[in-house]
C-alpha cells in the first residue's frame, strides 16, 4: 500500500502543502508556523521528524509516510497490551487489518497514529497491574501523554481519564506536571529549534491554539451547510459548547466503568456531536474499541471505513472542482448514516460494574443480531 500511495498521481493536500513545507522550514531554519509559511498549526515536534525524512534524501512520497506507518505498526502491539493476555493476539490482528488505520497512516499519511501510539502507551503504563505503581511509572505516563499532546492537541480531552487510572494523588500530580512539561519544552525551545523570534512567540501560541471553523463535511453541520465545506465560526462555536458538554455528560455516565470503556465512550461521542471532522479523526477510538470490543464494533468499523474510503479513494478521482463538489455533497450527507453505528458501538452495557459479559464475549457476538 505504501508503494501504491507513493506512485499515485493524487497526494493529500496537507501531506504536500503542510507536512513537507514544515520539514523544509526546519532544515532552512525558518519557523514553520508563522507566515508566510502557513498550514502548520502544531508544535514543531513532528516537523523535526519530517525534516529528518527530507534530509535522508528519500522521495517525500515515501519518507513522509514512514513516520505515521512506523507509529501504526507499534500501535498494533500496544492495542494487544491494552486488550490483555486473553485477547492480545486477536486484538493485534484486528487492528493490523483495520482498513481505516491503513488508509489514515499510509494513504493519507496523517499524524493520528503518532499521537495515538503515545496515548495508548500512556494507558499501557498506568494500567499494568503486575508491578506496584511507582513515581517512575507516573513520570513515564506523563512523558507519553505529553508526547501525544505535542503531536496533536486532541488527546488533551483524555488527561482526566489518564489521571483516574493513577492510584494516588501524589503520582497523579507527577503525571499531570510531566504531561504539561513536555509540550512546554517543545514550545520554549522553538527560538533554538526553529529560529522563531522571541518577540513573535505570542503569535505562534495564538496560531497553535486556534481552531479553524471548518464545517459541513460531517454530521449535523452537513445539514446546516448543505453538504458544503465552509468556514462558519458560529456553527463551530455552538458545536464546541455542545461537544464539551457531551464529553462531560459521558464522563459522568461512565464514571463507574473501566477507564478504557470511558475513553471509548468519550471518543465515540466526540464523533457523534462534533461540528468538524476529518476522516482521520475516526481513527481516534479504534485502538480502545478493539482492545475492549462491543457487540456493534464491526458494524461501526465497517461503516466508518466505507465512508472514509469513499472520501480517500472515490472523491480523489475527480479532475474538476465542480465534479468534486457535486460528489462531496452526498458524501457529506451520508455521514448521517454512519453516526447511529457509532452510538450503538459505545459500551453501554459496561457503564457500571456488573455481571455483563466480558469484552471477549461481546466480540464473539459482534456480528450476530439480537
Amino acid at each position: 500500500m505504501l508503494v501504491l500511495s507513493a506512485i499515485s498521481d493524487w497526494q493529500p493536500v496537507d501531506f504536500v502543502e503542510s507536512f513537507k513545507p514544515a520539514g523544509e522550514a526546519i532544515l532552512e531554519r525558518v519557523d514553520p508556523v508563522l507566515p508566510p509559511r502557513e498550514g502548520w498549526h502544531f508544535l514543531p515536534t513532528s516537523a523535526y521528524v519530517y525534516a529528518f525524512a527530507i534530509w535522508t534524501g528519500l522521495p517525500w512520497e515515501i519518507g513522509g509516510r514512514l513516520y505515521p506507518m512506523i507509529a501504526d505498526i507499534v500501535l498494533i502491539v500496544l492495542v494487544g497490551k491494552l486488550a490483555g493476555e486473553k485477547r492480545e493476539a486477536l486484538a493485534r490482528f484486528q487492528y493490523a487489518v483495520n482498513p481505516l488505520a491503513l488508509m489514515v497512516s499510509t494513504l493519507h499519511a496523517q499524524l493520528e497514529p503518532v499521537s495515538l501510539v503515545f496515548l495508548a502507551g500512556a494507558f499501557v503504563v498506568v494500567r499494568n497491574r503486575r508491578i506496584p505503581f511507582t513515581p517512575r511509572r507516573a513520570v513515564y505516563a506523563g512523558l507519553l501523554m505529553g508526547m501525544a499532546l505535542s503531536s496533536k492537541s486532541w488527546p488533551v480531552i483524555l488527561i482526566p481519564v489518564l489521571l483516574m487510572c493513577v492510584p494516588d494523588w501524589k503520582n497523579r500530580i507527577r503525571t499531570f506536571v510531566v504531561t504539561g512539561l513536555v509540550p512546554f519544552f517543545f514550545l520554549i525551545t522553538m527560538p533554538i529549534g526553529t529560529n522563531t523570534p522571541i518577540e513573535r512567540m505570542p503569535e505562534v501560541i495564538s496560531i497553535i491554539r486556534g481552531v479553524r471553523p471548518i464545517v459541513g463535511e460531517w454530521g449535523w453541520t452537513a445539514i446546516t451547510a448543505g453538504g458544503q465545506w465552509e468556514l462558519d465560526a458560529t456553527a463551530a462555536r455552538i458545536g464546541q459548547v455542545v461537544l464539551y458538554s457531551t464529553l462531560l455528560l459521558v464522563m459522568w455516565l461512565w464514571r463507574k466503568a473501566d477507564r478504557l470503556d470511558m475513553v471509548t465512550a468519550m471518543l465515540l461521542a466526540f464523533m457523534v456531536v462534533t461540528p468538524r471532522l476529518g476522516a482521520q479523526y475516526l481513527l481516534w477510538f479504534m485502538p480502545f474499541l478493539i482492545a475492549r470490543p462491543t457487540r456493534w464494533m464491526w458494524p461501526a468499523i465497517t461503516a466508518v471505513s466505507l465512508w472514509a474510503g469513499a472520501g480517500y479513494i472515490y472523491l480523489t478521482q475527480f479532475e474538476t472542482d465542480d465534479a468534486w463538489w457535486a460528489a462531496h455533497i452526498p458524501w457529506a450527507y451520508s455521514s448521517l448514516a454512519v453516526i447511529p453505528f457509532l452510538v450503538l458501538a459505545m459500551p453501554w452495557a459496561r457503564r457500571v460494574p456488573g455481571p455483563e459479559r466480558p469484552p471477549a464475549a461481546e466480540a464473539e457476538a459482534a456480528l450476530i443480531p439480537r
